[in-house]
């Protein structure tokens, strides 16, 4: 049931997010079923655990899902997704440099939005300051 709640989901959440979203659902789960499950699913590879740069774990599924990577605003904390075929160039070239054989790679760029109408934060600051 954790599983099809996931995959049901887009983008990032967290473990309550799932927790919150079977209650409202009606699924009756304990918090601590999600988070041993959601443990055992990463274990399996079936989700990947990400870490932002906050000390909250996000999740994302992982089924049928291209390699990618993520740019975090450190204002309001979106998270955009990119997929750039220079990347898996690299990869096999440090491969290859190295004698070495890469399984899996995350990258995490960090900064702010530049746009004020697209950052979260810097609309609530916006809207904050006309009232």
């Amino acid at each position: 049931m954790v599983l099809e709640e996931i995959y049901r989901s887009d983008g990032h959440f967290d473990a309550d997010e799932i927790y919150f979203q079977m209650k409202d659902n009606a699924t009756r789960v304990s918090r601590a079923t999600v988070y041993n499950t959601l443990d055992l699913l990463v274990e399996c590879g079936l989700v990947q655990k990400q870490q932002f740069g906050k000390n909250q774990s996000l999740y994302e599924r992982s089924y049928s899902y291209q390699q990618h990577d993520h740019i975090i605003c450190q204002e309001c904390e979106t998270v955009l997704e990119f997929c750039d075929p220079r990347i898996q160039e690299i990869k096999t070239l440090m491969e290859k440099i190295h004698d070495f054989n890469i399984k899996e790679h995350s990258l995490h760029f960090f900064g702010t939005c530049n746009d004020p109408s697209t950052c979260k934060y810097k609309k609530a600051k916006e809207a904050e300051s006309k009232s």
